[in-house]
């Protein structure tokens, strides 16, 4: 039996994206998976994977000696085991082949791919939940079931006990809760009016902010907009305890950014603003109720795979013009249960 190392050191929402085909890998045998601290968490009490390997490499592992700490650990047990680089570095693909692996999988387009013995295209036109799962040996164009590509995250006791220890210091007493993420690394991906729909969505239930210590300032503005109704969340669980506390909400609003990604892990009703980017880059939600809100039509849309820091227009309409009844509409869409 053949043992696959997934190498994913890249954003949170990549790593969440990786879980499909960790899950596809793990029907063939043990995998094991290279990780940053920071996306390490994501893999907790996932039944998929056997280890996980945390790669510092701008802190810890940084330089020779760190790589190499990595490269043992995470060295081929046998001429079968197989690196797949769902992250396609040179870094990720030198780590593969010094720990041993003869077969090395990854992307024709990957910076590293010199260093691969296989190569598969990288669909454009595909979620990138589906690129990476064609990386098992998947391939043709008819997509599979969304089900199959769902990513999956797996909250455990502590988890769960940490989300309801903040709904019972917020006072929740059962009403529906309703999750907005305001934040994004990318300025440009912050819708701005999230403090205005959060007023109107306490008429729907009670308001959740999900996100970083980082946001705590775009909650707090939530909070009082809503008169202190609604619950900060900013900064206070860890990774699986905000998928624990997601899974509890009746929808959840938010950027094109990580949490999209953990409300499709948990299969929460999603809405997904978009503004310099746009789904087709392959990263909108697979929640099974799901609807992207954005403005069509502009020709200045996708300006930036990530999103820029400022507008390179100086106008930012691709957020500005995204009006709160729109996100209100898609809102009541996903609530009946609609898909995009």
């Amino acid at each position: 039996m053949s043992r696959a190392l997934v190498v994913q050191t890249s954003f949170l929402g990549d790593m969440i994206l990786t879980t499909p085909l960790i899950r596809e890998l793990a029907r063939r045998g043990p995998v094991d998976v290279v990780a940053t601290p920071a996306n390490a968490g994501l893999l907790a009490n996932n039944p998929h994977v056997r280890h996980v390997y945390r790669y510092d490499k701008r802190g810890a592992h940084a330089g020779a000696r760190g790589f190499r700490e990595v490269v043992r650990l995470a060295a081929a047990d046998g001429a079968s085991d197989i690196a797949y680089l769902a992250q396609g570095s040179v870094r990720s693909a030198a780590l593969a082949a010094v720990a041993g692996y003869i077969e090395r999988i990854g992307f024709e387009t990957s910076a590293g791919r010199w260093l691969y013995t296989r190569r598969y295209p990288y669909r454009r036109d595909r979620h990138h939940a589906e690129r990476l799962w064609s990386l098992a040996g998947h391939g043709g164009d008819e997509s599979p079931e969304v089900g199959v590509l769902r990513p999956a995250v797996y909250p455990g006791d502590a988890d769960e006990a940490a989300a309801q220890r903040l709904l019972d210091a917020n006072a929740h007493v059962g009403e529906p809760l309703l999750a907005v993420a305001p934040g994004s690394v990318w300025a440009t991906k912050r819708w701005p009016y999230y403090a205005a729909l959060a007023r109107r969505l306490t008429l729907l239930g009670r308001v959740v902010v999900l996100g970083s210590e980082g946001d705590r300032e775009l909650a707090q503005a939530i909070v009082g907009e809503t008169f202190g109704s609604a619950i900060d969340a900013t900064g206070q669980l860890s990774l699986l305890g905000s998928a624990a506390l997601l899974r509890r909400a009746r929808v959840l609003v938010t950027n094109d950014s990580a949490p999209l990604h953990l409300g499709s892990a948990v299969d929460t009703p999603t809405v997904g603003l978009f503004g310099p980017t746009v789904p087709a880059l392959g990263f909108g939600p697979l929640a099974t109720a799901r609807r992207v809100a954005e403005v069509p039509m502009l020709e200045c849309r996708p300006c930036d795979a990530h999103g820029p820091r400022e507008c390179p227009l100086t106008h930012w309409r691709c957020m500005r013009d995204l009006t709160v009844s729109d996100v209100l509409e898609a809102v009541e869409s996903v609530r009946r249960g609609e898909e995009t």
